[in-house]
């Protein structure tokens, strides 16, 4: 499926990868879950750290695959084939999973971090979808920093019956332990600030900490 230019720069970038990853496929007999297979077994074949298994009962959406650090618990699900806009987002799903550290900022990956409950998120998206990737990309890095955090994509595409059963009229649409939760592009501090709400008063107490203030005086001359 992958052609030879999208193979080497995947390799490339699989060269920063310093942990096991382990792919686990739940897959059934359709068209979908042989192209889904055949990608996986391409990417893997790319990297000594990565490996791949099927089990068919190991999801209730299928074709489905989650990514998984060794040794660890990590919520990264992939209800569908990432291509398209979204193939970036499986890049880095790998990348993440693997060890290699996310572009975000101590302070918000401490937030994430100090999440306190359990968090079930399913982000239904296209593969056109040029605004999904955003929170496809959010949510996976959330779901790998914390381990109390599960995030799957949906292609809704394959998932027509879901579409229909919840009433998507649109994407991406995220659903938040069954519940709707958001709907179009959603930057990772939108949401956090939608999951965390005692971050103001974190960061009021944090300002209140400080011991020394700079003071401007206006019109004090030089």
């Amino acid at each position: 499926m992958l052609d030879a230019a999208i193979k080497n720069q995947l390799q490339a970038y699989l060269g920063k990868v310093t942990h096991d990853v382990e792919i686990s496929a739940s897959l059934d007999d359709g068209e979908k879950s042989q192209e889904m297979r055949a990608m996986l077994q391409e990417i893997t074949a790319l990297s000594p750290r990565l490996s791949y298994r099927e089990n068919k009962d190991d999801n209730e959406r299928k074709p489905s695959f989650a990514l998984n650090r060794a040794g660890s618990n990590m919520g990264v699900r992939f209800a569908g084939i990432p291509m398209g806009h979204e193939f970036t987002s499986l890049v880095l799903a790998l990348l993440q999973v693997g060890g290699h550290p996310p572009k975000a900022s101590d302070d918000v990956l401490e937030q994430i971090r100090g999440l306190e409950g359990d968090y079930v998120f399913e982000t239904y998206i296209s593969l056109s979808c040029q605004n999904c990737p955003e929170v496809v990309q959010a949510l996976n890095l959330m779901s790998v920093i914390n381990p109390n955090i599960r995030h799957t994509m949906i292609d809704g595409a394959l998932f027509q019956d879901e579409v229909s059963e919840r009433k998507i009229m649109a994407v991406p649409t995220i659903f938040l332990n069954g519940q709707h939760f958001g709907q179009g592009r959603m930057e990772l501090e939108e949401i956090l600030a939608k999951l965390d709400t005692g971050a103001a008063t974190r960061a009021a107490e944090k300002i209140a900490k400080k011991e020394a203030f700079d003071v401007l005086i206006v019109g004090g001359g030089p």
